[in-house]
C-alpha cells in the first residue's frame, strides 16, 4: 500500500451508505486483509456467489473505496483488487448537520460494532485452538476512567499512534521477509462517555 492514502476520511452519505452494507463492510475488511484479491477469492471467504460479490466491489470502487490491482496470475479473465487506503475513518461531525445523515451514521456505527464483536465471538469459540501462547496475549478488558473531552481526544490519539507504530513494524519486517508466527491481530477499542 505504498503511497496510498493512510485512513480515508468518509465524509459523503453515498459512501457511508455503500461501505455500511452488510456484504461490503465485510468484503471490504477481507481485502484490506488480504491487501490484493479477486472477486472468487472473496466470494470463498464470505461463502456469497462470485456474481454478486463482483457486483458489491464494484460498487466498493465506484465509491473510491477499492481499486483495481496489477494482475497477479496469467489468467486476465479475472480483476484483481485492492483497497485504495490503509483504511478509512468517519466521525461524526462530518454527518451531524442532517437527520438523514445522522441516522446513516448511527446504524453504520452499529453494524460495524456487531461485526467486531463477531470477529471477537468468533475468537472465544476457538480459543482453544490458539494455544497457551496466543491466549495468554490475547487481551480483553475495560478501564474506566474520569476525562475530559479533550483528554479523551488525546488518549484517543495516542491510542491510534500507538497501532500505527505496530502496524508499520509489522508491515516493515514482513517486507523483510519475517513472517514467521504472525496472525492478523484485530485491536478493537470504544472510548465513550456514559452515567450510570
Amino acid at each position: 500500500m505504498e503511497g496510498k492514502e493512510r485512513d480515508r476520511r468518509i465524509t459523503d452519505l453515498g459512501t457511508l451508505k455503500a461501505l455500511a452494507h452488510p456484504l461490503r463492510s465485510r468484503l471490504y475488511r477481507g481485502l484490506l486483509m488480504a491487501q490484493v484479491a479477486t472477486a472468487s477469492q472473496l466470494a470463498e471467504q464470505v461463502d456469497e456467489a462470485v456474481s454478486l460479490v463482483s457486483y458489491h466491489l464494484r460498487k466498493l470502487a465506484e465509491h473510491g473505496l477499492i481499486e483495481q490491482a496489477e494482475p497477479r496470475s496469467a489468467d486476465g479473465r479475472e480483476r484483481w483488487w485492492q483497497p485504495a487506503s490503509d483504511g478509512v475513518s468517519i466521525h461524526d461531525e462530518d454527518f451531524r448537520d442532517a437527520p438523514e445523515k445522522a441516522a446513516a451514521h448511527a446504524a453504520a456505527s452499529r453494524l460495524f460494532f456487531e461485526q467486531r464483536a463477531d470477529l471477537y465471538r468468533r475468537y472465544l469459540d476457538e480459543r482453544a485452538h490458539w494455544g497457551p501462547e496466543w491466549n495468554a496475549a490475547a487481551e480483553s478488558s475495560e478501564t474506566v476512567l474520569r476525562l475530559t473531552a479533550g483528554e479523551l481526544a488525546e488518549l484517543t490519539a495516542e491510542l491510534r499512534a500507538l497501532a500505527r507504530r505496530y502496524q508499520e513494524r509489522a508491515r516493515a519486517a514482513e517486507a523483510a521477509g519475517d513472517t514467521a508466527g504472525r496472525e492478523n491481530v484485530a485491536l478493537h477499542t470504544a472510548a465513550f462517555p456514559f452515567r450510570t
